[in-house]
């Protein structure tokens, strides 16, 4: 056995409704394949003779007494065992509802998953949901075990019938069976030896159906992802250390710790016990590293290669399976931990709950336990992640509430801009050249506050006009002032941009930039952008630091879409815009805006009347100079 563990072993978890056969297969597998210590079927035959009931297959992997008593699996096992081709570890998950949770921790680990499920009581909600959170947790290997034959009879019609059943529910989430197989674990029938008992099947049996399984995909061969354990500090070393989650690092390699931007050299590996230190190492090695400068590196932070970091971003949508006692919901604060790293999050928006049985969208603002659902979380912080598809490693994370593991997910950045985290500092070739021209001087001159007016709402919700009028009577009251439009600025400046989550915000960020060069020359300039993401907007207001003012220009989407001046929302309904704010991509309304234009409730004189006077209370002429000559304008 000890031998064994040093060969990779494939991790396969086994789940299914409570007693429909799990750990029933999973003792016929061990017994089949020679896994079991000498004895061990003696003893609990002896222990089943001692309380007066007949031996089941099942009490090999029930390693509690009280699972015994209850006759029901309530934590996850784990054992290794072996076939011709290769070793396996074989983890058999609870089934009971109640004890969903544990089934998660098992399958999180697994490169492959066997569903049993009972011949005669079908597919029920706990098998779909079990096929369910299999997909959302990533594993695309799935072989069906069609348990219990016997106690039909080896029907083939019967066989057929929850066959074409899980196959067209596995279908609709996108996941196909390498294998739907009958058996009768009790027996043997199918396990190891094809069974004579049911010459209609022509397929694999169930040991086959694993060797069947491919290797899981390298990890290595994924970006370098290195989270940070510990750092320890022996004589003049300060040792970072931690396991590598996947890809690979040598001697030499600049690493990018996220989301700290800090970066540095990898000076030496150290390994435990080794006679020379290694130059290299790759994924699942634990291992520690030495800089070649002193950076403030903490536990949580992910070092990474610096031309393939993680996201660093503190908004993401999750797809997650809720396992707490009381409901999630939108305001709720829990605590996120992802790799070694623990975040506050906070629930923002409870997008839609996925009945498990009939995959249908639920609309409610609330998750029940056992539910799965589609929610936004949004952190205090910059968090360090990767999109779930892209790396599971670091795309797969836990909520915890009071101590206990209340739910967990993957992470979808669909919508939302892909920002890698990038190193903290600035080019040294780079150095600011100072005015000499002072702030007060062009705000003595112009005789009014500089500023940027930054109009944020739907499309339709009524920007542009309020924009175009609020220009239009600030010049004649004497103000220098600019409107910066959407639609004006793409089609020059960010005429080389298109509309996805990246491109967007590249949009905002030059438009903060270029809106901040207006105020710095003195000047009030409203630029009016959907700008849908407040980490963009916090982006242009850090680039207008003291001089930004948020005005959100607030309308229901019902409203804009009743509107529609530019035929946007129909064309978007049709599959003619992707990703289009409202319908498809999300809009996050500011959460402290400095002014709020309701536009349904306001008509646009009313709205632009309650600009002028933001205005003109915030950054107001100096009444005692006199108004500078201006050309006519209609009032």
């Amino acid at each position: 056995m000890n031998a064994m563990t040093t060969v990779s072993a494939l991790k396969i978890v086994i789940v299914g409704h409570v007693d429909h056969g799990k750990s029933t297969l999973v003792g016929r597998l061990l017994h089949e394949t020679g896994a079991l210590p000498e004895g061990k079927i003696e003893s609990l035959r002896e222990v089943c003779d001692k309380r007066g009931m007949p031996f089941e297959w099942a009490f090999v992997m029930d390693a509690l007494q009280a699972e015994r008593d209850q006759g029901i699996t309530i934590d996850t096992a784990q054992i290794l065992f072996k076939t011709e081709r290769r070793p396996y570890v074989i983890i058999d998950a609870p089934g009971h509802k109640e004890f969903l949770k544990n089934m998660v921790t098992g399958a999180a680990s697994a490169d492959a998953a066997v569903l049993v499920i009972d011949a005669i009581e079908g597919v029920q909600e706990q098998s779909r949901r079990h096929g369910y959170l299999l997909h959302l947790l990533g594993l695309r290997q799935l072989a069906v075990v069609i348990n219990k034959m016997d106690a039909v009879g080896f029907s083939e019609r019967r066989f057929e019938e929850v066959a074409t059943e899980i196959r067209s529910y596995l279908g609709e989430i996108g996941v196909t069976p390498t294998e739907i197989i009958p058996a009768a674990a009790r027996h043997g029938d199918n396990i190891l030896h094809r069974s004579a008992k049911m010459p209609w099947f022509a397929g694999p049996t169930v040991i086959e159906a694993l060797d069947g399984f491919t290797a899981a995909i390298e990890d290595a061969s994924l970006p370098l992802r290195f989270p940070v354990q510990d750092v320890f500090k022996f004589d003049h070393r300060r040792i970072i250390a931690g396991r590598i989650e996947s890809g690979r690092l040598k001697v030499g390699d600049r690493l990018l710790f996220s989301p700290s931007g800090k970066t540095a050299r990898i000076a030496s590996i150290e390994a435990w016990n080794a006679k020379t230190p290694p130059v290299a190492a790759a994924a699942g090695q634990s291992i520690g590293v030495t800089l070649d400068e002193q950076v403030f590196i903490e536990r949580g932070q992910i070092a990474s290669l610096l031309d393939d970091a993680p996201l660093g971003t503190d908004v993401f949508r999750a797809r997650l399976f809720w396992l707490g006692r009381a409901p999630l919901s939108a305001g709720r604060r829990y605590k996120m931990k992802l790799g070694t790293a623990e975040h506050s999050v906070t629930v923002e928006t409870v997008e839609r709950v996925i009945d498990v049985t009939d995959l249908a969208s639920v609309n409610t603002d609330w998750v029940e336990k056992n539910a799965v659902a589609e929610v936004i979380l949004r952190a205090r912080g910059k968090v360090a992640l990767d999109e779930f598809a892209d790396n599971p490693k670091t795309g797969r994370f836990v909520l915890v509430d009071n101590f206990d593991i209340v739910g967990g997910g993957v992470v979808s950045m669909q919508g939302f801009p892909d920002h890698r985290c990038r190193p903290d500092a600035v080019n040294e070739d780079i150095t600011a050249v100072a005015h000499k021209v002072s702030m007060q001087d062009r705000q003595a001159a112009n005789r009014h506050r500089p500023g940027v007016l930054w109009l944020t709402g739907l499309s339709g919700s009524g920007k542009s006009t309020i924009a175009m009028e609020v220009e239009r009577r600030l010049f004649g009251r004497g103000y220098q002032v600019f409107v910066l439009d959407g639609d004006n600025v793409r089609q020059g400046l960010n005429a080389d941009l298109g509309f996805s989550p990246d491109d967007r915000a590249e949009n905002v960020r030059r438009i903060g930039e270029v809106a901040n060069l207006f105020a710095q020359a003195g000047m009030i300039v409203i630029a009016a952008f959907i700008s849908p993401y407040r980490a963009d907007r916090d982006r242009a207001r850090a680039a207008a630091a003291g001089l930004f003012h948020e005005v959100y220009v607030k309308a229901p989407i019902e409203e804009c879409q009743r509107r529609d001046p530019k035929g946007l929302y129909a064309k978007a309904r049709q599959g003619g815009i992707n990703e289009f704010t409202g319908v498809t991509a999300p809009y996050e309304p500011p959460l402290n805006p400095d002014l709020v234009v309701d536009t349904a409730a306001l008509s646009v004189v009313e709205a632009v009347e309650l600009v002028l006077r933001y205005v003109e209370r915030d950054m107001q002429r100096d009444p005692d100079q006199d108004a500078p000559e201006r050309p006519d304008v209609a009032l």
